[in-house]
Order: structure tokens, then C-alpha cells, then sequence
């Protein structure tokens, strides 16, 4: 359960509360075409979208095909509806401005999972973060802390284009409240373009009782906006 958290809080996972049919989104352009044709989109709105592919990096394989799209955003909160291409319904996910997850359907994060940023960005940048994480349907509560810093700032080129990002590499640490011996730890590299308001690039390895168990890859291959 702890690394299922772990995984969830950094976009990987779909929620269980798929209900809807979803249609397979449409190719995505050019990466030259692509980087070059959008407005930035520095503040979000309704109808904003990026597709990502994620991997396995232990195996290779592509694991799956997703898309996030904005449904809502107000002063504080932006509601994201994300879909798995080949699976029906889709998920929802609640986050802060600051992209945090406040909620993703199965667990609740207090205030946040604190997995987002925190403008401005510049390089050498660190700040903390403290959360109380709970799943009232599995009946576990759980107790998160953390570290993020602001590595560099670097080219990155994936399918959706060529970008100048921030890499944010965060550190996390999580422990069962009633359980304070049984813990997860997971660290994530992450490339965020402040034109685009989103990551291009997110890699993690999650352990549990010092040793690996899961290493992923999560690139974005097309954005847009409606």
C-alpha cells in the first residue's frame, strides 16, 4: 500500500473510479510543428491537455498511454481528468496551483502531496514538504515528508517538441501512522517547462525495505491547447 501511494502521487497510477467509454486520441503532430505553434500557457484553463507515455525502466516495455486533460479550474484548484488509451472510462485527479495533488479519487492528501513546484524557479532552489495521506476505503493512513531542489536547467527533446526545462529532483519518504517501521521511499526526477505549465519528463524508483521495487519513465509525446 505504501508504494502504491508512492506511485500514485507522481501521476503513474489511473484511479479506480473509471466509469465512462473513452476514444482513442488522434496521432499527435510533429515535435517541430509542435513546439512552435502554441501560445505559452502559463495559466491553465479548461481544455488544456498533455499525453504521455510510460515505461517500465527495469523491463523496457511501454506500459501505457495517457492523457490529462483540465475539466475545471478555479482561484485554488485545478480538476484534471485523465484517460488510459486502450482502457475504458477515465480518472480524476485535484491539485493545487501549485501542482500538488490534493486528491486522486482513492487517497487524500493533507494539505498536499507536495510533488509540485514552487515558483519562481531558479537553480539550487530546495524546499520541504509534510503531509498526512489517507485512504478511507483501504483504511490506511500513512505520514509523508520530503525534499525537492532545482538541479539545472536543461534542453530536453522528446515527440511533443524541443523544450527549456527545470529539472526538479525530489526525494520522499513515507511511514504508516500506526506503523512507523514499515516504510517506503521514492525519489523522482522531474523536467517542468513554465511556457507549457506542465513536465515533459518524469523518471522514479520506488524502494521498500532498502531494495527496488519499481523504476518508470513517464515522457510526454503531445500537448495542447482547446
Amino acid at each position: 500500500m505504501l508504494r502504491r501511494c508512492l506511485m500514485a502521487t507522481i501521476g503513474l497510477l489511473a484511479s479506480a473510479g473509471l466509469v465512462s467509454a473513452q476514444t482513442p486520441p488522434s496521432p499527435p503532430p510533429a515535435a517541430a510543428e509542435q513546439a512552435t505553434s502554441l501560445a505559452p500557457m502559463e495559466e491553465p484553463q479548461v481544455g488544456d491537455h498533455w499525453t504521455y507515455e510510460m515505461r517500465d525502466e527495469i523491463t523496457g516495455d511501454l506500459k501505457s498511454t495517457m492523457t490529462h486533460t483540465i475539466t475545471d479550474v478555479s482561484a485554488t484548484e485545478i480538476s484534471v481528468r485523465f484517460e488510459i488509451l486502450g482502457k475504458p472510462g477515465f480518472g480524476y485527479q485535484t491539485y493545487d496551483r501549485s501542482w500538488d495533488i490534493i486528491n486522486n479519487g482513492a487517497w487524500r492528501f493533507t494539505p498536499n502531496d507536495g510533488t509540485g513546484i514552487r515558483m519562481p524557479l531558479a537553480i539550487g532552489k530546495t524546499w520541504t514538504f509534510k503531509s498526512s495521506d489517507s485512504n478511507s476505503t483501504a483504511g490506511v493512513n500513512l505520514k509523508r515528508t520530503g525534499t525537492s531542489k532545482v538541479t539545472a536547467r536543461e534542453t530536453i527533446t522528446t515527440r511533443a517538441g524541443t523544450f527549456e526545462a527545470y529539472k526538479i529532483e525530489t526525494s520522499i519518504e513515507m511511514r504508516n501512522a500506526n506503523d512507523p517501521t514499515k516504510k517506503s521511499q521514492a525519489e523522482q526526477q522531474a523536467w517542468y517547462v513554465p511556457e507549457i505549465n506542465h513536465w515533459v519528463k518524469r523518471t522514479y524508483v520506488s524502494r521498500a525495505d532498502g531494495r527496488v521495487r519499481e523504476r518508470g519513465a513517464l515522457e510526454m509525446i503531445e500537448y495542447g491547447r482547446r
